[in-house]
Order: C-alpha cells, then structure tokens, then sequence
C-alpha cells in the first residue's frame, strides 16, 4: 500500500495536514526507521502536499491499527438502521456513573445490543432504560436495568458541585447544569433564596457554593431530602442551605420569611404554587418560574396573573430545553415589585 516518507523532524506537522486534507489512513499504524516515518495514505496527496521535496510516496507495508470504535454509531454498526441511531444519540443521560437510556418500542429487541455498546462507549458503570415518565409527587420513574452493575446510586459532578443521589428514587437532570449555572450567576451576596422544588439540591448546592447566602430548600420525597443532607456534607455547604421536607405551602404557613429570590423548577405544575410563592416573595424580589409550555405567552401571563395588582417585570425568558414536539420547558424570569 502507499505511504508517505517523511523526514523525522517533520512528521507531526505533515500527520496533522494529511488529517485535514483526510487522505491519513488511520486503520493502519504510523512506523519509522533511524531517520524518517512513514505515515499511511488513502490516496496519493495532491501537488500542493507534495511541494516539499524531502517528501516521497513510497510503496511499503503497514501494521493494521487495532482501534477501539469512537462512537456509539460504530459500536452498533450493522445492527440498528442508520436513522434510529440519532434518536439514540439524543435521548441518553448520564449521570455520575449511571447512563439512562430511552429506547423506541421498535427496538425494543436491540435493547442489550444498545446498553452494551452504552457501556462500552461511555465507560460508565451502569445502564439503565426509562421505563415510565417522571411521575407522582416524588418525581419520580420506573428504570430497567440493561447492562454493567444493579446500582442505582451514584455521585455526578456538576462545575465543581459533587451530587450524590439514586436515580432509581430521585429526579434529577444533568441537561438543566446550564440552566443552574445562569440561576446561580444572577444571584446577589447575602440573599435570602427559597428552593421550592430542590430534590437533591442541584440549584440550592450551586447557589450556595457561589454566594454568601442562606437558602431554603424543600421537597416531598424524603428520599430527596435524604440526599440533600448527604450533599450538604459533601460539599461542606450545611450553613448555608436549610433542607426542609414536606408540602411547601405548608412549610411556608409555618415561616415568617420574605425571601429576594424564589425558584420554581417543578414545570408540570409549579402554576399551582404561583401564589403562595409571590405571597412570600420581597418587593422587588426575582422569581424564576418553569414550565411546560408552547409559546412563552402562556407563563408570562401566569405570573402576572398570580402577582394580581403587584408590577412584574420580565427580565428574562428562555427555552431550557424540548419536551415533545411543539413544547418546550421554558423559563421566565421575573421581577415582582
């Protein structure tokens, strides 16, 4: 087969130029003797590669490259059509060492074909495939184990935040981390900050390791509460974040608090909660308000709704991310005087 002979000195330089002119045979190993290398070709480079006239293409033999496949696309090549492998690709999470996958119906016999290149790809520690929505007052879903280790619990990383939860017991997201972060970065020192919805506390965790703040963070499952307390110690953050477990509403009937800023990450129904939220919201306090939704007309209007003769202004709103198509999870955030 072809070969490129190049001079020593010169081999990283004409490696890096034959990948991007994409004639580099990468199923074959690069070899060298005392003075040159001689780097494999698919094709003979054109004259413009071939200027340099210590340059020669040479006819030799080169050891096959034994290479791991680089994508989930090659671990299951043959196997799934080449049009079901984008769903694929869009619809894994991982998390920590756990991998979440959403597999069709329609594939419903590839499944540990899928969870074994799953493993094999991301080097995780677990597979598991959504078996139900997120659902009930505990957010949470049915998970089938596929492939690797039964075990659920795990710690993610998030910007420098360690979370450590069970997926099997929780909800938890690692697509909203950006979400997080733009939250985090509006925050002012020495607020005052309610977590409505917290889980496992990936907002209030954030929060709190960025500011000199108190937040209060609560939830309904004490699986979520459990955890909190589990990354409170973790990241060494227990001044700063009360958990508390239960109703929110009945939380909030038992503190006397105004809060500067108040979050709303629960979509499918923070609506219900708008106004007790506002109710215990400062003048002039931030609320940053979730939900499902097609257009972004429909929460702005909820929440001047629920702010009744109060100005609210709008300082921001977004899509976080698309639920089904036509919907999104949007966010809208909101200034209430």
């Amino acid at each position: 087969m072809i070969g490129l002979k190049v001079p020593k000195k010169e081999a990283n330089q004409l490696r890096l130029l034959l990948l991007e002119h994409k004639i580099l045979d990468r199923n074959f190993k690069i070899k060298r003797s005392l003075d040159y290398v001689f780097i494999p070709l698919l094709e003979r480079p054109g004259m413009d590669l071939m200027k340099n006239e210590s340059l020669q293409v040479v006819d030799t033999e080169f050891e096959e490259a034994k290479r791991s496949p680089r994508s989930m696309e090659e671990y299951l090549e043959g196997q799934i059509p080449a049009e079901k492998m984008e769903d694929l690709k869009k619809s894994f999470d991982i998390i920590g060492e756990v991998v979440i996958l959403e597999i069709p119906e329609e594939l419903e016999g590839e499944k540990k074909a899928i969870a074994e290149a799953a493993l094999k790809f991301t080097k995780r520690r677990s597979v598991y495939r959504k078996g139900s929505e997120v659902k009930g007052t505990t957010r949470t879903r049915e998970l089938e184990h596929l492939a690797g280790e039964d075990l659920s619990e795990t710690t993610h990383q998030e910007f420098g935040t360690r979370i450590m939860l069970d997926v099997k017991n929780v909800y938890f997201s690692p697509r909203l981390a950006t979400e997080r972060r733009i939250v985090t970065d509006q925050v002012k020192e020495g607020e005052v900050v309610l977590d409505m919805f917290t889980g496992v506390g990936p907002f209030a965790l954030s929060i709190a390791r960025n500011h000199q703040v108190k937040v209060y963070a609560t939830d309904i499952n004490p699986m979520a509460i459990f955890y909190l307390k589990r990354n409170l110690e973790i990241n060494k953050l227990q001044e700063r974040v009360i958990p508390l477990e239960g109703d929110v509403k009945e939380i909030l009937e038992g503190l006397d608090l105004r809060f500067d800023r108040i979050i709303m990450n629960l979509p499918g129904s923070a609506r219900e909660f708008l106004p007790v939220a506002l109710e215990h919201l400062k003048s002039g306090g931030v609320v940053h308000y979730y939900q499902f939704s097609r257009d972004m007309d429909d929460p702005i209007q909820s929440i001047k709704n629920s702010a009744k003769d109060r100005q609210v202004e709008i300082l921001d709103k977004r899509k976080v991310k698309s639920t089904r198509p036509g919907e999104w999870h949007v966010a809208v955030d909101a200034r209430i005087c």
